[in-house]
């Protein structure tokens, strides 16, 4: 069946691998969008249709969304640190715009790609479901406003547009621009190292199982939407052999040296409060969700998905951070 597919934040990681496979499809028409033109050409050699433009502004959404049966909406400030005000813009502004817009449209599906963020807490969470109580504060702002996002694209849902959110736990893969990207740049800057005894357990999630949960979505029935969905690989895995795993396929000594929690949280506060005082834009090498991510374990229960939207990862964890090395080690 022929569709207009909207990709946003197609020039970010998980949107320009959902852009690119969409448009592998030449039943589709794809149009992809960011505010950001580095990755035109890239987009445009997969038969992609490309538009620069913010979302912060309506009129763009307006004329974006003209024509589109299908909206998945990809773009976010993605970040543990930053101002509020610039989450705000991103996260929450330029949903309820492109909501706004896609209902005057006609939008007949809108696929947000949400954060199990929101259920951090900085304790050991095992099995996390979507209805389990979420912390009454979150961790950062990034967190704050995607569950605003999230709950205005819930909301959404009605006969005319169907509305839904996936919540996939730490993407990774090939062009990952945030995960793996991250953890390398602490470690060039000396400061990667083991939070608390190392033994955590978390989830990963390959990008091209997040495409593929998009793609369940998509062909989904009308009483699976409303509702959001943890997406992962569904192989919860110890966290610190992969960071080592990954770091030594890079041809770089995984670090030994063991940090206690505390400490490290001390110094990460400490970094975010030189970061946002002296008014840095740059994120501190050491944050403190970033070092809560280190030593704690999450695991998410994805039955639900299995369920209501027919997901069954198609890609192991494994698959996925080989698929990331590979793609480094192809960039030198």
């Amino acid at each position: 069946m022929s569709r207009t597919i909207l990709i946003t934040g197609a020039a970010g990681f998980l949107g320009g691998r959902a852009a690119k496979y969409f448009g592998q499809n030449k039943t589709n028409r794809v149009i992809a969008t960011s505010r950001r033109a580095h990755r035109k050409e890239e987009l445009e050699s997969h038969s992609c249709t490309f538009v620069q433009g913010d979302l912060a502004h309506y009129p763009f959404c307006e004329e974006l969304t003209q024509g589109v049966d299908v909206l998945i909406h990809c773009a976010a400030l993605s970040s543990p640190f930053g101002l509020y005000k610039n989450f705000y813009t991103a996260n929450v502004l330029a949903t309820e715009n492109l909501i706004k817009a896609g209902k005057k449209n006609g939008l007949k599906q809108f696929i947000f790609i949400s954060t199990p963020s929101i259920y951090f807490n900085y304790e050991d969470r095992f099995g996390v479901k979507e209805l389990d109580v979420l912390p009454g504060k979150m961790v950062n702002d990034y967190a704050r406003t995607k569950l605003m996002a999230e709950e205005i694209v819930l909301a959404a849902n009605c006969n005319e547009l169907n509305s839904l959110a996936l919540r996939p736990r730490a993407i990774i893969g090939a062009e990952d621009t945030v995960i793996f990207p991250r953890m390398l740049e602490a470690y060039q800057q000396g400061k990667l190292k083991i939070v608390g005894d190392g033994k955590n357990t978390c989830d990963f999630t390959c990008v091209r199982n997040v495409i593929h949960a998009i793609e369940c979505a998509m062909f989904a029935p009308d009483f699976a939407y409303g509702e959001a969905y943890n997406i992962t690989d569904g192989n919860p895995t110890a966290l610190w052999p992969s960071i080592n795993y990954t770091l030594k396929e890079l041809g770089l000594t995984p670090p030994e040296k063991k940090v206690p929690l505390g400490i490290a949280l001390f110094a990460a506060s400490l970094l975010e409060f030189f970061a946002l005082n002296f008014q840095s834009t740059k994120e501190p090498a050491l944050t403190k969700y970033g070092i809560g991510i280190l030593a704690k374990s999450m695991t998410l229960d994805i039955s639900k998905a299995r369920e209501l939207l027919k997901y069954e990862p198609i890609m192991s964890t494994k698959d996925g951070i080989n698929e990331f090395i590979q793609w480094h080690l192809n960039q030198k």
